[in-house]
């Protein structure tokens, strides 16, 4: 009766135990998450704290803000649009051809994801400023780049295209060779595999590459303001514009940063949302 009533007291305790280091380990995890959290949280949600509505509201209708927001999304989506027309085709020959110094071309095309801005923006400036290296050519012909509105859009084609490229690649790599061969056979030309049948069967990687590229370029800073200058109106983006009136009017600045906040927030739900249609 001891030895079973022992048996049972210890299978007890070890039922315990378990239980016990369970339930730490679920605590442990729940610390760090809450510590974690609020470091992500807490900054985006101060923005719309500190701005009441009204105020909000007021703000866009300030020519600084306006014009940063015009700027910013007309050249945002020229950027884009440069980057998918010259990116698909290096994405798709990247993805689908060894050559030799690929691998090399890939990094290239990957470098600016890691490339500090001030960096980003006195390359461009020392390619193509006033006496840059190809600058000093275009300015031969009357031709300058630096601090104009193309200044801005080729800053935001630098920092932005391995968004749209690295996405593409990857793409064109999941499409599986046997529609491409099963379209061969059928008589399809190459061109015609890859507008009929590639494309379409990658274009929701296509479609996710291009809208992280917009927000990207949308949100570009460092390259910007070192090649392009910030003048209202000509080079100054909504980034630029946050930089430039918090230190005049901090409600202009808080507005601009809750609309690219909202951007960005849509454009991540948006690349969730057609990736979940893609699986």
């Amino acid at each position: 009766m001891d030895l079973i009533q022992f048996l049972k007291t210890s299978k007890k305790l070890a039922s315990f135990k378990e239980k016990t280091k369970g339930m730490g380990f679920n605590l442990a995890l729940f610390i760090l998450i809450a510590l974690f959290l609020p470091i992500l949280i807490f900054p985006i949600a101060s923005l719309f704290l500190k701005i009441t509505p009204e105020e909000f509201v007021s703000s866009l209708s300030e020519p600084v803000v306006v014009d940063a927001m015009v700027l910013s999304l007309i050249t945002a989506t020229i950027s884009t649009i440069n980057v998918i027309t010259l990116g698909t085709p290096l994405s798709y020959v990247n993805s689908r051809v060894k050559y030799r110094g690929r691998s090399i071309i890939d990094t290239l095309t990957d470098l600016p994801i890691v490339l500090p801005p001030a960096v980003a923006g006195l390359a461009l400036l020392m390619a193509f400023g006033r006496k840059g290296v190809l600058g000093s050519y275009l300015n031969i012909f009357g031709i300058q780049l630096a601090f104009t509105t193309a200044a801005v859009i080729l800053a935001q084609v630098f920092v932005a295209s391995p968004f749209y490229i690295r996405q593409a690649r990857a793409s064109f790599e999941a499409v599986d060779p046997i529609y491409k061969n099963a379209a061969k056979t059928l008589g399809a030309s190459r061109l015609q595999v890859l507008m009929k049948i590639t494309i379409p069967i990658a274009s929701s990687g296509l479609v996710s590459g291009a809208i992280l590229t917009f927000a990207r370029a949308l949100g570009e800073f460092g390259a910007t303001l070192m090649f392009a200058g910030n003048y209202q109106g000509k080079t100054q983006t909504m980034p630029l514009a946050i930089y430039t009136t918090m230190q005049s009017n901090m409600y202009d600045a808080i507005s601009l940063a809750i609309i690219l906040v909202v951007i960005s927030f849509a454009v991540i739900m948006t690349v969730k949302y057609v990736t979940k249609r893609e699986i």
